[in-house]
């Protein structure tokens, strides 16, 4: 197997440790600093690589990230989902080039409309685009990150939905 390891490849490792890192931080503010960080650095790997779309998306996606750090207002994130969108489709060059920005439109939602197991599923439907994104742009890093992601967010649902039915259950 030969694999390119070349220095957009290598920032495709270094943003699957910092978004699995993202994860693990339990004060919010610290999460979204990471995952600013997180979003400056994918977005050098995808210029790198030459997909300018996903490029595209993590700027959108850190723009976001920046703005949430001050505001959780979902008129700033319906503004976020309507550019994607628009921008997305303005630029796309095939239909299969629009997944990280549905990616980034899900993930945008998941953070500013939803809580729990609704936002976990976003999450999902979310990593599932930006893996089909990552395979079809041969980003290692990046079908890495989201195998991972996909994988703690079924878990956490699973704790989620056993939390829920222990405390519903009648002894």
């Amino acid at each position: 197997m030969n694999l390119d390891l070349s220095l957009g490849q290598l920032l495709g490792f270094v943003s699957f440790a910092l978004g699995v890192s993202t994860f693990y931080q339990k004060d919010d503010r610290k999460l979204k600093v990471l995952m600013l960080i997180f979003n400056i650095n994918h977005l050098v790997h995808y210029i790198l690589l030459g997909s300018i779309m996903s490029a595209l998306a993590a700027l959108l996606s850190a723009i976001r990230t920046g703005t949430s750090i001050y505001t959780s207002s979902k008129k700033v994130a319906a503004f976020f989902v309507v550019l994607g969108l628009g921008l997305g489709l303005y630029l796309a060059e095939e239909w299969w080039t629009l997944f990280p920005i549905v990616g980034t439109m899900i993930g945008t939602l998941a953070v500013f409309a939803f809580q729990g197991i609704q936002m976990r599923l976003c999450f999902i439907v979310g990593a599932c685009c930006w893996l089909i994104n990552n395979i079809i742009i041969g980003s290692y890093g990046g079908v890495m990150l989201e195998v991972s992601v996909l994988t703690m967010n079924i878990i956490t649902i699973y704790r989620l939905v056993k939390i829920k039915n222990k405390n519903v259950a009648v002894y």
